[in-house]
């Protein structure tokens, strides 16, 4: 994936229950996550403050929902800043529960 010219990895850190991208500054932006009746529950976005507003987020959760749709796996959000991404960006209805 890139944006502004700079190649990220994100990262399903399984043992953390996270999607991550390492920064530069040694510190993660991440995405957590539980799991609810087969379904990744999606929790809370971090982006640390000297980070924001670079496009980390919105690269973290495309990258989630295109992982979950090529899995199979359903999505259930919780997270606001989730929540926002999608009223922008459609698309995903294949890939949300139909049960929260």
């Amino acid at each position: 994936m890139y944006h502004n010219h700079i190649r990220v990895s994100v990262v399903n850190n399984k043992k953390q229950f996270r999607y991550e991208i390492a920064l530069e500054s040694g510190e993660y932006a991440y995405v957590e996550y539980r799991w609810l009746k087969g379904n990744m529950v999606l929790m809370h976005t971090f982006v640390p403050k000297e980070a924001r507003g670079k496009g980390y987020a919105a690269t973290l959760v495309k990258a989630i929902f295109e992982d979950l749709r090529q899995k199979g796996i359903r999505a259930v959000v919780y997270c606001p800043y989730v929540t926002k991404y999608l009223e922008i960006h459609r698309g995903y209805d294949d890939v949300m529960s139909e049960h929260d």
